[in-house]
């Protein structure tokens, strides 16, 4: 990390030692109480406090809601607006092509809260937003090698939410995910829904989500035909692609198919290209964003030799949705009616 004044960091750090967060590497008897600025929405919500919350198998205890959070990636930004959480946020970190802003139903959150960078979130970054929690992920933002965890930001006086599609499989583990994906989206909404005391906006979101998917789901033949799907992310040497925790695999299975990676238990990892072909799948789903984009990569795929007999190269049988439909994020529901509608096409011949 590009180092700031160590005035800031000490100034921010001094004002808020008394917050933590929830972080997959804090001990629950070592949760603390996450603190907030106070004003208005904190008095309102006085009677709902302390709130104590399970993230990543770690318990911690809010005082307060959140007033300074800082998001890593487009789908937790999302999260926090479904939630009508804008006023609890101090901006937002994400690249400039994961997703469009403009025609989603919370786009006036990407109009009122602050983009504070389109590069790798930071120490740095998160105490000049005098952020006094980050929302963010294994790999996902967090990760040992830059120093930048939930552990880290302890230190700092600052706590953490962990995206629970990422939630590793124990504190020193590589692979990443402890439930299905969409489970993972209902439980993140249910316990932010407690931790900013907006606990009925929250249920009402998580119902939606299930008639929504409930809906998608009608009509498809249940012990009839399902189309197996490889998700293509990136890679030509080797696929990067999603495993049976990644947001990909209970989209394609409610969608009425099948992930040929399902039984990877990780989210999102590389394979070899001999292991698509034995899985031979009948349809590619391939994730849209950045460089290349989606039509390089069909255009790879349709012309790369191993691949040719696979049966969604030969019938040409690819499908495609963006990055953010596709890791946890509140789209994932219309992501799974997009999804299934094509499978519908693919069933029928």
């Amino acid at each position: 990390m590009h180092a700031r004044a160590a005035t800031a960091i000490a100034a921010v750090a001094a004002l808020a030692l008394a917050l933590t967060g929830c972080g997959a590497e804090v001990g629950a008897s070592d949760s603390g109480k996450s603190s907030g600025k106070s004003g208005d929405k904190t008095a309102k919500g006085a009677g709902h406090y302390p709130v104590t919350v399970e993230n990543c198998g770690q318990k911690a205890t809010y005082d307060k809601a959140p007033q300074r959070v800082v998001t890593n990636d487009v789908g937790i930004a999302e999260i926090m607006f479904a939630l009508g959480l804008e006023d609890h946020m101090a901006g937002y970190v994400m690249p400039d092509y994961k997703a469009s802003r403009e025609d989603v139903p919370w786009k006036d959150g990407y109009q009122k809260v602050k983009w504070l960078s389109k590069k790798q979130i930071n120490k740095e970054l998160v105490l000049d937003a005098k952020a006094d929690m980050v929302f963010a992920g294994w790999n996902y933002g967090f990760g040992e090698g830059d120093g930048f965890t939930p552990a880290g930001l302890k230190k700092l006086g600052i706590g953490s939410y962990v995206l629970t599609e990422s939630c590793r499989n124990g504190s020193s583990a590589k692979s990443r995910g402890v439930m299905p994906p969409l489970e993972a989206l209902y439980t993140d909404l249910t316990a932010l829904g407690k931790i900013f005391d907006v606990e009925d906006r929250a249920d009402k979101l998580v119902a939606d989500f299930k008639k929504r998917v409930a809906d998608a789901q009608a009509g498809q033949p249940k012990d009839g035909h399902r189309p197996s799907v490889f998700l293509y992310d990136s890679g030509q040497d080797k696929p990067f692609t999603a495993g049976a925790y990644a947001g990909p695999q209970d989209i394609i299975a409610k969608a009425g198919g099948t992930n040929v990676m399902g039984d990877l238990k990780d989210t999102w990892a590389t394979v070899s290209w001999e292991s698509v072909v034995d899985r031979d799948p009948e349809v590619i789903l391939i994730n849209n964003y950045g460089s290349p984009n989606a039509e390089q990569k069909k255009k790879f795929l349709m012309s790369y030799a191993p691949l040719a007999n696979v049966k969604a190269v030969k019938n040409h049988r690819v499908f495609v949705l963006d990055y953010v439909d596709l890791v946890e994020s509140p789209r994932n529901p219309s992501a799974i009616a997009a999804l299934a509608g094509y499978l519908k096409e693919v069933r029928a011949g």
